[in-house]
């Protein structure tokens, strides 16, 4: 009997995130000859129209789950839309993937208590091998790496993947034509329903997903002092973060939070600027594909994971790399 693998895509600003695609992915590369891959999509009316995205991506069936209740988010209510779902796929479920987003980590631990399954929470890496799925999250802040094996004859488990880890298929116009099935939804009594989203202020770049990421430490010193690592991120067209030093000290706000207790990102190019290297950070940052460290302090700890390492002043290092960028630029165009 073929298995489906199932990705509960998720919506932001009324797009489908990153991380869907990568899930999607992810679970192409870990389905057996003959199983299914497929998508959960839940949303207010008209988002089916992301079907014809999923198939591109991917998915061989589309479960469109639309209500009002979904146009606003409610972890209840996306939960119980997803058990939705389940309750059509199953018994031929196999996995059910969603990104180590907040709304991730809201839901996955939610339906997995309710439904009384297992789950296996911020994945880096998966593999296919023979009649097992294999799947890699790091432990103890990244110290260590556990590997877990799931086989064709397991029970649905739940998987989160940590955005920015598996690059999403190319998208095949071809096989956009995977069926769409609706799935009939009645939201529960919600305890706390959102009445209103109030979005703050926010770079157009999202960290988690940002391909390179300027941040900034203790060593800024201020709040002023983020301006020139600002300044360097809009040169390079990524975003900026920061330590949970820097949003402790009100230099920033906390949603730049990269770390243990913040975001964890995986961009192509991260620059340290003024930051020690606790290990609660380089939780959050160390799967960066480069790393550049840029502190006064040659025994910083962040030169150990570094790739590159400039021993300076901040305030005069990232003017100059500002500065080289522009220059370049002007110079080629």
């Amino acid at each position: 009997m073929s298995k489906t693998w199932l990705v509960a895509a998720e919506l932001r600003g009324g797009k489908l995130r990153q991380v869907t695609l990568e899930a999607l992915a992810a679970a192409r590369l870990c389905a057996a000859e003959g199983d299914v891959v497929a998508a959960a999509l839940l949303g207010p009316a008209g988002s089916r129209k992301h079907a014809g995205e999923l198939a591109e991506a991917g998915a061989e069936r589309v479960y469109v789950v639309e209500h009002e209740r979904l146009a606003v988010y409610s972890p209840e209510a996306q939960t119980a839309a997803l058990r939705a779902v389940l309750e059509v796929v199953q018994p031929q479920a196999q996995a059910l993937l969603l990104g180590h987003t907040a709304a991730g980590r809201d839901i996955a631990p939610l339906l997995a208590g309710q439904l009384g399954l297992g789950l296996l929470s911020d994945v880096t890496a998966l593999a296919r091998e023979d009649w097992r799925a294999l799947f890699t999250r790091p432990l103890y802040a990244g110290k260590a790496y556990e590997v877990k094996a799931f086989t064709d004859a397991d029970d649905l488990w739940i998987v989160t993947l940590r955005p920015g880890n598996l690059a999403a298929a190319p998208a095949d116009a071809a096989a956009a034509s995977g069926d769409v099935i609706d799935v009939a939804f009645e939201p529960p009594s919600l305890r706390a329903v959102v009445r209103e989203v109030v979005r703050r202020a926010a770079g157009a770049i999202d960290l988690a997903e940002a391909q390179i990421v300027v941040s900034g430490g203790r060593g800024v010193r201020s709040a002023e002092g983020f301006r020139p690592l600002e300044e360097l991120a809009a040169a390079l067209g990524g975003a900026v973060g920061a330590s949970r030093g820097a949003c402790d000290a009100g230099y920033c706000d906390y949603a730049l939070q990269i770390g243990q207790t913040g975001k964890v990102v995986t961009p192509v190019l991260y620059i340290a600027c003024g930051i020690s290297g606790a290990i609660q950070h380089l939780a959050g940052m160390s799967g960066s594909k480069v790393i550049v460290a840029i502190n006064k302090d040659p025994e910083a700890a962040i030169f150990q994971v570094a790739d590159y390492g400039i021993v300076g002043d901040l305030f005069e290092v990232v003017p100059l790399l500002t500065e080289a960028l522009l220059a370049g630029r002007q110079a080629g165009a």
